[in-house]
């Protein structure tokens, strides 16, 4: 035998699902077997290893360094068996790719520019739908997920930077002239967003502009705010992928230019691009839009 010192194998899957999971029943689920045989498994890793590799307490499972070690090796090594087979099978994922957007940026920047991803890669179908905030690609039904980076993303996940996120205040044409050089949104209607409820505060915190209210009016989602700048009713926050077609077109205006915020979008999938060439068609098609952002 030339590997004397390899742990069973067949305890290796469910090991490294229960370090990712940190719990066994999850694990489980995922692999569709039941919780006790997650848990014998684990129990003859340890007695083979020699080590205990959880520590348990009432209800929790913790990983020790030990685990993490080891369950980060078994990753990489299922990531070369899985590229390995593929280069042998000679077989690509097909079908639909299933992504996930953040609603207004799907609505405001990606769907207009759908007619040129069928134009530049006839070949990739994608399937949208609409959602925010984490993602779960073995829960939810979906390949990859546009974001922004503004929450926790799990390490064994795949993350390709796309663009910088930058914001300031954008109006209609008409209302940009009543606070014209006062130094700040002065004396007219400012609108907000449930949904990125301290987008002023972060917009005077970096600039130092005044923000001085005539009214206040907050909707539901960002392409409400933002239709109802278009329509002259206030002053909202625009994020410049979601504003940039208006600003284009007329039919919106920054009269104080825009200021990154740090943050930024990227797209997330389970694996990299490399092992799915629709991901990675996809992607470069992405970055080229986003090129102009």
């Amino acid at each position: 035998m030339r590997w004397p010192d390899l742990p069973p194998l067949n305890a290796l899957l469910p090991f490294e699902a229960t370090v990712r999971h940190a719990s066994m029943t999850r694990a489980a689920q995922e692999l569709h077997v039941t919780h006790g045989a997650v848990s014998r498994q684990i129990q003859n890793l340890e007695k083979s290893l020699g080590v205990t590799l959880f520590e348990r307490g009432t209800r929790s499972l913790r990983p020790t360094a030990q685990a993490r070690r080891l369950a980060a090796a078994v990753r990489d090594a299922l990531d070369q068996v899985d590229t390995a087979a593929r280069e042998v099978s000679r077989r690509e994922r097909g079908g639909p790719l299933a992504l996930s957007c953040e609603p207004t940026l799907l609505m405001r920047w990606l769907i207009p520019r759908l007619p040129d991803l069928a134009v530049q890669v006839p070949e990739l179908t994608v399937h949208l739908s609409a959602g925010g905030g984490p993602v779960s690609f073995e829960r939810d039904p979906v390949d990859v997920a546009l974001r922004r980076d503004d929450f926790p993303v799990p390490g064994d996940v795949h993350r390709a930077p796309l663009f910088a996120e930058r914001i300031g205040p954008v109006c209609s044409p008409d209302l940009a002239e009543r606070f014209e050089g006062k130094g700040g949104v002065v004396g007219v209607p400012i609108l907000h967003t449930s949904t990125r409820p301290g987008a002023w505060d972060d917009w005077r915190r970096l600039t130092r502009f005044r923000v001085e209210a005539a009214a206040e009016q907050t909707f539901e989602h960002f392409y409400l705010a933002l239709q109802a700048a278009v329509a002259g009713v206030g002053v909202a926050i625009g994020p410049y992928a979601l504003v940039h077609d208006d600003l284009m077109r007329g039919q919106l205006v920054a009269p104080f230019g825009l200021v990154a915020d740090g943050t930024g979008y990227q797209l997330l999938s389970p694996q990299t691009p490399g092992q799915d060439s629709r991901i990675a068609l996809l992607l470069g098609w992405l970055r080229t839009q986003a090129a102009e952002l």
